[in-house]
């Protein structure tokens, strides 16, 4: 929405809040002369951006400076600034786990986990440093040295965040999945970096039921000859116990052992400062089309950008308790795990959101007291579809009275998703979409504590991120659609991709077409004063007659119906599909159908009305939850599934063969 036509801001910060702001404090430390070899004076949050993106050495230079960045460094901030083939700091050597583990008072919570039906359990920054230590003594027995890749099959419980920050503490690679991603898709990912150890676990629990997975153990174990050592870590997080009684078996034979023999040595951390590119983690693309994309970030790249984007873009304190709904195959548990540089208490849920009901992680952040509510927009869809009567409202008799923000990503958030949050959290808790990726493992745009919130837009393209909106032949835009591009390099930027030598696919990838240029794969528009309204991927673009349409704008439309609870649009061949599920007892009559083309119609334009409408029980996504839009259209054109996607990266692989069946296209049945 342009300025004229966005209506009313949802939340304004008052003079009290903006005073408080980390984002202020650390514009007044500018001023002030400390940051740079002068002061810079910037009035305001646009000043501010305006400068992070033209100055750029200044800016991350003072990022380094602000944070107090342990470690040694050069003279030189950019050695090389094109794209790709960026050289931040050169010749720096610091450690993300340091700093990880420094910042929170001893007797601080650091973590603060639950899984569905257990109580909660804490650490605190002093037991979590013990923990490490001895995690990364127990790795450095196992020959776990610096460069060595440490894999982890893994749910969202402590035990994988200790682990994590051991291998990172060492100058180990660490690389993650969560216990629901099948064996193919487990050794897809995994067999390119070829990890030394394996951390596991035989079941998990989701939905009520515990989950026996030592069937894919054994199948990941013999298909990625590299591991020398598994280390099995129990499901419920009891260290005195196997996950599942009687399961381990042969697992417990030669070179595998029990999470709680890794840790049997008391030992303090020791932290390897290593090179600023040099590798934290691999993380993945979503893998529907070959193998996926293996995204190496660096030490000093991640460090920055999250101390950044955490510090002034959701305003963390050590006081703050951060959650975001997250598995550990997503980069939201890599970002998640980030509030730990904030010194502030990171908490972890393990399990179904809907479980017993969508109320769920309302009751947790309540228990919790949870200051900041991480979730995807999926999910407050879901709460809102919920939200018939009060008696179906997920947030009915709950105590919210601690959160003071919440955040929004994975898909983008729509204008009803904004006023459900409003109408059924409180007007006075904003609203923070943001909108990035795995592939810098963060966000180019989101929250702002100094600026109103607008519903269906996302406040501010953030610090150090030159986000432009490009038409097609690469001119900037203002208040139009166009492609999301970075004209300047980010420091999370990947270092390269694992197994891509000589850099091809990562150019191909991010620099077609504009070379020099970072080209996302999102459709963004910014508006004049540069909020930004993000509305769907650029290739799963529907073209209808010259008009380019988002299918996040088409989904804003349909799933407004009362009776569609998820949707999937497609435009192949000229036609243009929407399968729909429906509410339980709703039925796509007549009625129904009419009342979505003509709001279609309306809202759209008459010729984004949909050629057919099927209904389905579910609409594919992958294991991280994006809508599987992309596949879909190639299957329906012609592509063999088998080569369109790998079931293994799907969450609801039955879906896809239903929506491939109802449309006709190859491999239906």
């Amino acid at each position: 929405m342009a300025d004229g036509r966005r209506g009313a801001p949802l939340w304004a910060p008052s003079d009290e809040q903006v005073e408080r702001a980390n984002l202020t404090a650390y514009r007044r430390w500018l001023a002030g002369g400390q940051g740079t070899d002068h002061g810079v004076e910037l009035d305001g949050y646009d000043d501010l951006w305006r400068w992070s993106v033209t100055e750029v050495e200044a800016f991350w230079d003072s990022i380094w400076r602000y944070f107090g960045v342990q470690g040694t460094r050069g003279p030189t901030v950019l050695a090389d600034r094109r794209m790709p083939g960026t050289r931040w700091f050169p010749g720096a050597e610091l450690s993300y786990a340091e700093h990880a583990l420094g910042r929170g008072e001893g007797d601080r919570p650091a973590l603060v986990a639950r899984t569905e039906d257990g109580p909660l359990r804490t650490l605190t920054y002093a037991e979590l440093r013990e923990r490490v230590g001895a995690a990364a003594a127990g790795l450095r027995r196992l020959g776990v040295g610096r460069g060595d890749r440490v894999a982890a099959w893994l749910p969202n419980v402590p035990e994988t965040v200790v682990a994590f920050l051991a291998t990172a503490s060492i100058g180990a690679v660490w690389s993650s999945c969560a216990p629901e991603f099948g064996a193919g898709s487990v050794v897809d990912r995994f067999a390119q970096i070829e990890p030394k150890v394996l951390l596991a676990v035989e079941g998990y629990r989701y939905n009520g039921r515990t989950h026996d997975r030592t069937a894919a153990l054994t199948s990941i174990r013999e298909r990625l000859p590299t591991v020398e050592a598994t280390v099995i870590v129990p499901v419920a997080g009891d260290e005195g116990s196997p996950a599942t009684p009687g399961a381990a078996g042969s697992l417990r034979q030669g070179s595998t052992m029990a999470w709680a023999e890794l840790l049997a040595e008391p030992a303090e951390p020791r932290f390897e400062r290593l090179g600023f590119d040099h590798p934290l983690w691999v993380l993945y693309s979503s893998g529907t089309t070959g193998l996926p994309k293996a995204i190496v970030h660096g030490q000093g790249g991640v460090l920055l950008e999250h101390l950044k984007h955490l510090t002034f873009h959701l305003d963390l304190r050590a006081d703050d308790r951060l959650f975001w709904f997250t598995t550990t195959g997503w980069m939201m548990w890599n970002f998640l795990v980030g509030g730990l540089l904030t010194g502030a208490t990171v908490l972890l849920y393990d399990g179904s959101p809907a479980y017993p009901d969508l109320g769920s992680l309302w009751r947790f952040a309540a228990e919790a007291g949870m200051t900041y509510f991480g979730t995807s927009a999926a999910f407050v869809q879901a709460c809102a579809n919920a939200s018939t009567s009060s008696t179906d409202d997920p947030t009915a008799g709950v105590d919210l009275s601690a959160l003071r923000a919440i955040g929004s990503t994975g898909s983008p958030l729509s204008a009803d998703g904004f006023l459900w949050l409003r109408d059924h959290v409180g007007a006075g808790v904003p609203v923070a979409s943001m909108s990035g990726g795995t592939d810098v493992c963060t966000a180019f745009v989101g929250g702002c504590p100094v600026r109103p919130v607008y519903a269906g837009e996302i406040q501010c393209r953030t610090l150090g991120a030159k986000v432009e909106a490009f038409d097609a032949d690469g001119r900037p835009l203002i208040d139009q659609v166009g492609e999301l591009v970075l004209t300047e390099p980010l420091p999370s930027m990947p270092v390269r991709f694992w197994n891509d030598p000589d850099g091809e696919r990562l150019r191909e990838s991010y620099f077609d077409p504009w070379p020099g240029v970072w080209r996302h794969g999102d459709w963004i528009r910014i508006t004049p004063d540069g909020g930004c309204v993000i509305s769907g991927r650029s290739d799963s673009t529907l073209n209808r007659g010259g008009v380019r349409m988002g299918t996040a704008e088409f989904y804003r439309v349909v799933e407004a119906l009362d009776e569609v609870t998820d949707s999937l649009v497609v435009d192949v061949d000229g036609r243009l599909l929407l399968f729909v599920t429906l509410r339980e007892g709703a039925e796509l009559d007549d009625g129904l159908l009419d009342r979505l083309r003509r709001a279609v119609r309306a809202e759209l334009s008459p010729r984004h009305v949909p050629d057919e409408v099927h209904v389905i029980g579910s609409v594919p996504r992958t294991l991280s939850g994006k809508k599987l839009e992309v596949p879909v259209k190639r299957i329906l054109a012609g592509t063999p599934p088998d080569k369109a996607v790998s079931h293994g990266a799907l969450a609801n692989p039955e879906a896809l063969d239903e929506v491939v069946r109802l449309a006709g296209g190859p491999g239906a049945r």
